[in-house]
C-alpha cells in the first residue's frame, strides 16, 4: 500500500522560508515522478511543482518560479520542496503526488495520472 507523508508546514511570517518533506513507503520511489500541489480555501487544488523519477527534470507552476526548489533523495524515499520568499497567498494546504512513468509536465497538466496523494500540510503565510 502506497503511502505519502507530508511534514514541515507551519505558520511563518511573508518573506519566511520553509521546506516540506514527503516520506513516500510501499512503492518503488526512484521510478515515480513526485509533485506539489497546493489548494487554498474555497479554491480548486493547483499544480506547484514536480521531479522526474531521476531528478534530471523539474517543472514548476508560474506562480513559483524561482522562489520554490523541488528535488529528491532517492536513497531516503523523501521528495521535498523548498519554500522561499513566502507570500501570503501561498497559504494552503500542500499535497504530495506521485505517478509512474510521466513527466513532471505531464502530472502538471493532467492530475488524473497522479498514483497516489498524501493527506496534506498546511502552510499559513501571514502578511
Amino acid at each position: 500500500q502506497v503511502q505519502l507523508m507530508e511534514s514541515g508546514g507551519g505558520l511563518v511570517q511573508a518573506g519566511d522560508s520553509l521546506r516540506l518533506s514527503c516520506a513516500a513507503s510501499g512503492l518503488t520511489f526512484s521510478t515515480y515522478t513526485m509533485g506539489w500541489f497546493c489548494q487554498a480555501s474555497g479554491k480548486e487544488r493547483e499544480f506547484v511543482s514536480a521531479i522526474s523519477w531521476s531528478g534530471g527534470m523539474t517543472y514548476y507552476g508560474d506562480s513559483v518560479k524561482g522562489r520554490f526548489t523541488v528535488s529528491r533523495d532517492n536513497a531516503k524515499n523523501t521528495v521535498y520542496l523548498q519554500m522561499n520568499s513566502l507570500k501570503p497567498e501561498d497559504t494552503a494546504v500542500y499535497y504530495c503526488a506521485a505517478a509512474q512513468y510521466i513527466t513532471p509536465q505531464i502530472m502538471a497538466r493532467n492530475p488524473l495520472t497522479i498514483h497516489s496523494w498524501g493527506q496534506g500540510t498546511q502552510v499559513t503565510v501571514s502578511s
